[in-house]
C-alpha cells in the first residue's frame, strides 16, 4: 500500500512494477483525481496557458496496465501498527503487507491571515489553483505574501495577466534560504522591472475586512496595502499526520535511512515528508522538490524488491518566472566562496559555491549548460579549481576530464 498519490507515491508504484514486483499495489490518494503535476499550478495553469487535462502525470490506462489499484478521494486518517492496517476517511480499513508513506507537504498557514476572509487563498492543490484562477478574473489588485518560490512564481503569473501586484516579503531579500545574494538581487530587479511592487522586511500583522473580503493588508511598520485578493505563500510543512498518529515521528518529518526505511519493519517513506541524511549537505534534512520525490521513490521501489540502493541523488531545483529560468544543483550549505560566471546585467549568469575549495552547488539564471555540467561534477565528486571556474568562456564540462581534482569524501 502506498499512501499519497503525487510524484513520490506514483513513482514508487511505477518503479516497483518495473523492478518486477508482482504483488498487489494499492495507491491511496486524498484527492478524487488522478495524480497530477504541481509545478504548472503556479505558472501555466494560473495564467490560462495550461488546462486541467494537461497536468495529469499518467492516463488512467497506465494504472490498469500496471495493475495499480487506485483508492482516490479517501484520506488515510490512522495507522494501526499492530494490525498492519490503515483507516480511511470513508470508514474503511485496508490491510497492508508493506506500507509506503508519500504524503508530501501542505501549505503553511499564516497566523495573521488564516481563516480571516474568503479572498485569502493558499496554493497547494489543483482545487486551490482553480479557485484562485476564478477569483483572479475579477481581481484588480493582488497582494502576495511571501518571498519564496511560490510567491515569486505566482506574482509573475498574475502580473502577466495585467493585474496590479504587491509582494510582501518578511526577509531582507528574496529567497533568503535558497539562493545567494547575486541571484536574489537579480530576481528583485526582474520583478520590479515587470511592475511588481516588492516590499522587503515587512511582516503582515493584520487585515481590514469589509463584509467577507479583505480590503487592506497591514504590516509591522504601520503601512497598509489595498487589495481585492490575497495569495499566501509562506512555505510548506511536512504532512506527517498519519505516522504521527502512530507515534512514529514528530512534526518536522519522517526519519528514514538511505533506503527509505523507517524504524518500523516494512514501513517506508519517500518525498517531501522525509528526513534523511544527505551526503551533499553532510547533514540530516528535508527536501521539497519534484526531483527529490522521484529519486527517493525509485530507491524505495528497489528496496521493496530486495535491491537495496542508497539514495545519493544530487539535489535539483528549478523555478520559472516570466521568461527567466532559475536552476540549482547541489546545496550551498557552509560554502565559503562564490564564483560568478557570466553577466547578471545580461540576464545570463551562474554562481558556483565552494566549500574549502570543493564545489558544492551551482545556481544559474538562464545558464542551463553550467547547471548540467555542475550536476555531473557533483555526482562524480569532481571540482573545478575556484580560480579557474570564473572563466565563463570555458565550458564547465571541461573540468570533468580526468585531471580535474576529485572532492574529498
Amino acid at each position: 500500500m502506498i499512501v499519497g498519490a503525487s510524484y513520490a507515491g506514483l513513482q514508487v508504484a511505477a518503479s516497483a512494477r518495473e523492478a518486477g514486483y508482482e504483488g498487489r499495489i494499492i495507491l491511496v490518494g486524498a484527492e478524487d483525481r488522478l495524480p497530477y503535476q504541481r509545478p504548472p499550478l503556479s505558472k501555466g495553469f494560473l495564467s490560462g496557458k495550461v488546462c486541467e487535462t494537461d497536468v495529469a502525470l499518467r492516463p488512467e490506462s497506465f494504472f490498469d496496465a500496471a495493475r495499480i489499484e487506485l483508492e482516490l478521494g479517501a484520506k488515510a486518517t490512522a495507522l494501526d501498527l499492530a494490525g498492519r492496517s490503515v483507516s480511511l476517511s470513508d470508514g474503511r480499513h485496508l490491510a497492508f503487507g508493506s506500507l509506503v508513506v508519500a504524503t508530501g507537504s501542505r501549505a503553511r498557514r499564516h497566523p495573521a491571515l488564516d481563516g480571516r476572509a474568503g479572498n485569502i487563498r493558499y496554493l497547494r492543490s489543483l482545487d486551490d489553483a482553480k479557485v484562485l484562477r476564478e477569483r483572479l478574473a475579477a481581481a484588480r489588485e493582488v497582494v502576495v505574501v511571501g518571498g519564496g518560490f511560490i510567491g515569486l512564481e505566482v506574482a509573475s503569473s498574475i502580473r502577466g495577466l495585467g493585474k496590479e501586484v504587491t509582494l510582501l516579503a518578511a526577509g531582507s531579500r528574496l529567497l533568503p534560504r535558497a539562493v545567494c545574494g547575486e541571484i536574489a538581487g537579480f530576481l528583485l530587479r526582474l520583478h520590479r522591472a515587470h511592475g511588481v511592487r516588492v516590499e522587503l522586511d515587512v511582516v503582515v500583522v493584520g487585515v481590514e475586512v469589509a463584509g467577507e473580503h479583505v480590503r487592506q493588508v497591514h504590516v509591522n511598520n504601520g503601512r497598509s496595502f489595498p487589495c481585492d485578493l490575497v495569495l499566501v505563500g509562506v512555505g510548506a510543512d511536512p504532512d506527517v499526520a498519519l505516522l504521527a498518529s502512530a507515534g512514529m515521528c514528530g512534526p518536522d518529518g519522517v526519519p528514514v535511512d538511505q533506503f527509505g526505511r523507517t524504524d518500523h519493519p516494512g514501513i517506508f517513506a519517500a518525498g517531501d515528508c522525509t528526513l534523511h541524511f544527505n551526503r551533499h549537505a553532510g547533514t540530516i534534512l528535508r527536501l521539497e522538490s519534484v526531483q527529490h520525490a522521484i529519486d527517493q521513490a525509485k530507491v524505495v521501489a528497489d528496496a521493496l524488491v530486495g535491491r537495496d540502493r542508497s539514495y545519493d541523488a544530487v539535489p535539483r531545483f528549478w523555478s520559472d518566472q516570466y521568461d527567466t529560468k532559475l536552476q540549482m544543483v547541489g546545496l550551498p550549505g557552509d560554502a565559503d566562496r562564490r564564483v560568478l560566471r557570466g553577466a547578471p546585467e545580461e540576464g545570463r549568469f551562474s554562481v558556483l559555491h565552494f566549500s574549502q575549495g570543493r564545489l558544492v552547488c551551482v545556481q544559474g539564471i538562464n545558464r542551463p549548460a553550467d547547471v548540467a555540467a555542475g550536476r555531473r561534477l557533483l555526482a562524480t565528486g569532481r571540482s573545478p579549481p575556484p580560480a579557474l571556474a570564473g572563466d565563463w568562456s570555458r565550458d564547465l564540462a571541461d573540468f570533468l576530464a580526468n585531471e580535474a581534482p576529485r572532492a574529498s569524501a
